[in-house]
């Protein structure tokens, strides 16, 4: 496996270099990572040079709306799927809610629908609104000692009447890589639709999603190193069959059907940027653009092995999730007596991390934690540093 370039990584993200932020051990990446320079550039050029009306014939006008069309070109090359099928929004929780009014009008009293209790609340509670509607709400739960979905649990939920299931590829709190790939077919196989939450796990390498099989993917550009924008992948089979969200004029194109608003042109274009470090990060290492995915999450396993035995080997703090660093992404949540406390001690030591139930209440009264109280989240991604994280634990030993 090829070893991860810390140092050329790192020079790609401004904030390791400002002032402001050089001396912090940033730990709280599940909440937004760092933006890499190409697309700080981009967004800066946008707005200097390129901010008007795109697509028109004026040469900045026009050069806005190619840029706009770059950004979707190359992403959905990353994410191994076809261009039309990827559509910006606002946010992911804002393409969430968009996307399950669409089902409110496709589903008919009677159908059902899965969610799970592991997710975050963005893909969980506009689908659990449903029911409004007459829509039956099943709930696939996770084991409450481990935090683990199983896949043949879901089997008992299926049905003729399962239209669709809900899940994520990787909870925010829980870290677990759900095998999307397994369940989708065994979705698939029952007749049902799949939306998948991605927001934490594509900062750990963006997935190839056509081959996952999901019918919608759902992730957050600012976790991926990119301005505040929600992605969502879409296949056209189910694009077509759901009812138009956007102006009727748009009907007809699958990337702005599901868009209400317009579009933010200048965090569009911005996402080119996106692809930018991810193909440079590729090239560096010597690996085609899709393997910068295997490149990043190797480099995070390897970090995740010391801050995991940390963590285990302790006896006042409990690990949601497994242990296994091959397992789960570098979101390390631990149930502490003082999660707020704990939080403020590590920001007097420089460490960036964060307290609260991170919008998994389900999950965390799923797992016997209180959500008043919260939990404390360590997260990382492959720019972090072995030092950062020996910090981290060094830190860990005082405050805890």
């Amino acid at each position: 496996m090829t070893t991860l370039d810390i140092d050329w990584v790192r020079s790609q993200f401004p904030a390791f270099s400002a002032e402001a932020t050089a001396d912090w051990a940033h730990f709280e990446n599940a909440g937004g990572s760092y933006a890499c320079r190409p697309v700080i550039d981009r967004l800066t050029r946008f707005y200097t040079e390129r901010k008007m009306q795109p697509y028109g014939p004026a040469a900045p006008s026009a050069a806005g709306g190619a840029e706009m069309d770059e950004a979707r070109r190359r992403l959905a090359r990353l994410l191994g799927v076809e261009t039309e099928q990827v559509a910006f929004g606002p946010s992911t929780t804002q393409n969430t809610y968009v996307l399950a009014q669409a089902f409110r009008s496709f589903l008919k009293p009677g159908d059902a629908i899965v969610v799970t209790d592991q997710d975050h609340e963005a893909n969980s509670g506009p689908w659990r609104r449903l029911a409004e509607a007459g829509i039956e709400v099943r709930e696939w739960k996770m084991d409450p000692a481990t935090g683990h979905l199983d896949p043949e649990a879901l089997d008992a939920l299926l049905d003729e009447r399962v239209r669709l299931v809900c899940f994520p590829h990787c909870s925010n709190v829980v870290g677990e890589i759900n095998p999307v790939a397994e369940i989708v077919a065994r979705c698939h196989a029952a007749g049902a639709f799949t939306c998948v939450d991605g927001v934490s796990y594509a900062p750990h390498g963006l997935p190839d999603v056509g081959a996952t099989g999901a019918d919608v993917y759902l992730f957050s550009a600012y976790k991926t190193y990119g301005p505040h924008q929600g992605i969502m992948v879409m296949r056209p089979a189910l694009g077509e069959l759901l009812p138009n969200q956007a102006h009727f004029f748009n009907a007809d194109t699958l990337y702005k059907r599901f868009t209400p608003a317009g579009p933010d042109h200048a965090q569009i274009a911005a996402c080119a940027g996106i692809a930018d470090y991810l193909e440079a990060l590729a090239d560096r290492h010597g690996v085609a653009p899709e393997g910068a995915h295997d490149v990043m999450r190797a480099a995070e396993v390897q970090l995740l092995k010391p801050l995991l035995e940390a963590v285990t080997n302790r006896n006042d703090v409990r690990l949601l999730g497994p242990a296994d660093p091959e397992s789960r992404a570098p979101t390390v949540t631990l149930s502490v007596t003082r999660p707020v406390e704990a939080a403020e001690a590590l920001a007097e030591r420089g460490i960036i991390a964060g307290a609260s139930h991170f919008y998994a209440v389900r999950a965390l009264q799923a797992m016997g934690v209180d959500p008043e109280r919260g939990v404390l989240r360590l997260s990382f991604t492959h720019y972090t540093s072995a030092a950062e994280v020996d910090r981290l634990i060094g830190a860990l030993d005082e405050v805890l």
